[in-house]
């Protein structure tokens, strides 16, 4: 793909914090346009350029000042992705403060742990739906001096704290100011989602993220006229890092989604060129296209799974990892028939989608690639700000995670465990130097927790968690998040655990999809609205056979024996997912305790 024009690149040097990164673009193209968002008022699409932009940072910057906010405090914000996250992040950062991203969903006592852990003086939030979730806690919120909400809460403002955007920002517009922050200085503190206990602080630098988004730049190709759909949370380090400073650095402009609800017609109008998602959002919409085959059967589902194939073999070739074949001359027709028509759904121009956050499964991956959907996997964590590495658009495997970014060095470790080092590891962990020595080696390797192994490609493959495995009472270990995804491939299952630490054998617990649990239940003469049926053992032996066709491929000992079944989510809201949907396994297993036990009663 060759490198960017040097004219449009920020580099490392040229930026040298944040602040000095947005800086360095509204100097350089002032009129390009930076932002496209969705204007209420209006109904309409509307434009912001850079130039608009610094403007508007300027007034945050009054206003934060006459808070009496100094270089070095903390403040937070909690708001969906829109312009004024990317306002609030460069005023504060301008001044020296160090920002505190926090989830728009996240549940009010983990909001209230971290304003108090982080102890920050300033909350930004985004509406009345942010304020509900933290109204209950604000007493808890001892350190926080004033809380702005950007949209208005439509009620009298319960709180002498609270105010509003139009109340809090000054009239007058200023030119940006220039903080003395340094490179090495800390510029965020991004509390990772704990699947157990508290979630911990990871404090980055500015030069971690300049040079993690410049390494970006060397991975993929995108430059001022690209496109990007903004949907992943800002709060998620991947859409801070890969939404944000990433098209700051390269003059792409970014589109602001609506909703995830509303993500297929945000597709269709904005026409993005560049995705960044997780594997969930792939997930369903393969699930949405299976589901749709197998209504329409017989040619339908055969020209799928051709154009799947041709459309792979001619991805193969193209890589230099497979011969011309004959076949490949039906791709125009297939591409008319059906890989065009489910490349349109996302815009018809994409030409680069990333998935990261979560391991993609590879048949979803072939999937979409054979249909001509370019998808990216990269590796990273919070801690490394967050990409280790990447596939490239010319030189793709996308069973592995890609090759490492510049700059950056990965070895293999002890119990096979993947460890980075480079200019984009964190500082450490806030207040909790025992947290950092857990993860940070005394040569500053940061150990990643993934079991991984690398080829003599370079390409690295990410086995599995160094502490998620299961140890089954005689001895034999699986990886349940590997074989978790197997059977989630299953439209029939919208969530699903394993357990058997220290048991005789494997259970599952499973979340149905109850659109489909109703037409299965038709399908077998079940009765749909009678709850006990779930435990039925008829259902039991049913959906068992269903995912043992999902876990064929693993050992004999990796087989489900029993499983609970349930129609009701595991959602943020409950507890039992984290805001990055991580599953919190010991919350699911309080929840479930009686069921687990039913399950192995006797063993």
């Amino acid at each position: 793909m060759g490198n960017n024009d040097k004219q449009n690149v920020i580099t490392v040097a040229e930026a040298g914090t944040l602040g000095g990164l947005f800086r360095a673009r509204v100097a350089r193209s002032p009129d390009w346009v930076a932002y496209r968002h969705f204007d209420e008022a209006s109904g309409q699409w509307k434009d912001t350029t850079w130039a608009q932009m610094a403007a508007e940072v300027g007034r945050w910057q009054i206003a934060m000042e006459r808070e009496g906010l100094v270089a070095g405090d903390r403040v937070a914000i909690m708001m969906r992705n829109c312009r004024e996250w990317v306002m609030f992040d460069q005023a504060a950062m301008a001044l020296g403060l160090i920002t505190v991203p926090v989830y728009a969903d996240d549940r009010g006592g983990n909001v209230a742990y971290i304003l108090n852990n982080s102890g920050a003086k300033l909350l930004v939030i985004g509406g009345a739906e942010e304020w509900e979730r933290v109204a209950d806690v604000r007493q808890e919120m001892l350190g926080v001096r004033r809380i702005v909400a950007v949209r208005s809460l439509g009620i009298p403002l319960p709180d002498d704290r609270l105010t509003t955007r139009d109340e809090w920002l000054p009239s007058e517009t200023t030119e940006v100011r220039t903080s003395s922050a340094k490179p090495g200085d800390l510029a965020s503190i991004v509390y990772t989602s704990g699947t157990t206990g508290f979630p911990k602080g990871v404090m980055l630098s500015h030069n971690n993220m300049v040079t993690n988004a410049y390494a970006a730049s060397k991975l993929i190709h995108v430059d001022e006229n690209d496109l990007m759909l903004s949907f992943l949370p800002l709060s998620h380090t991947l859409e801070r890092m890969g939404g944000y400073y990433f098209p700051l650095m390269v003059g792409a402009t970014v589109a602001y989604a609506r909703s995830i609800l509303l993500l297929g017609e945000d597709l269709l109008t904005i026409r993005p060129t560049v995705l960044i998602s997780v594997p969930r959002i792939y997930e369903r919409v393969y699930a949405k296209i299976m589901a749709g085959l197998e209504e329409k059967g017989g040619l339908a589902k055969k020209l799928f799974f051709a154009a799947v194939n041709v459309g792979w073999t001619k991805f193969l070739r193209e890589q230099g990892r497979g011969p011309w074949k004959p076949s490949l001359l039906a791709w125009p027709i297939l591409k008319a028939l059906v890989a065009g028509k489910i490349t349109e759904k996302l815009g018809g121009r994409l030409r680069v989608a990333i998935s990261g956050g979560a391991p993609l499964t590879p048949d979803i991956a072939r999937t979409f690639i054979g249909l001509g959907v370019p998808i990216l996997q990269g590796y990273g964590l919070t801690e490394s700000s967050p990409v280790i590495s990447g596939n490239r658009i010319e030189d793709n495997v996308p069973e592995s995670v890609g090759t490492v970014i510049i700059d950056v060095e990965v070895k293999i470790g002890d119990n096979d465990e993947l460890l980075a080092r480079g200019p984009n590891i964190m500082l450490g962990y806030w207040g909790n130097e025992e947290a950092t020595r857990q993860v940070l080696t005394e040569d500053g390797w940061l150990k990643t927790g993934d079991k991984a192994r690398i080829d003599e490609t370079g390409h690295i493959y990410i086995t599995g968690r160094i502490k998620e495995i299961l140890v089954l009472s005689n001895g034999e270990k699986v990886s349940p998040a590997d074989m978790e995804m197997a059977i989630a491939m299953d439209p029939l299952i919208e969530q699903v655990m394993i357990l058997g630490e220290q048991r005789p054998y494997l259970s599952a617990l499973c979340v149905l999809d109850a659109e489909r649990w109703r037409e299965f239940a038709v399908e077998n003469g079940l009765d749909a609205n009678n709850p006990s049926v779930l435990q039925d053992e008829k259902t039991e032996k049913l959906v068992l056979e269903r995912i043992a066709g999902q876990v064929r491929m693993f050992p004999g000992y990796a087989q489900i024996r029993r499983i609970y079944l349930s129609l009701e989510p595991w959602t943020v809201d409950n507890g039992l997912l984290t805001p990055t949907l991580k599953l919190k396994r010991n919350k699911v297993m309080e929840r479930l305790a009686e069921p687990v036990k039913e399950l192995y009663q006797g063993h």
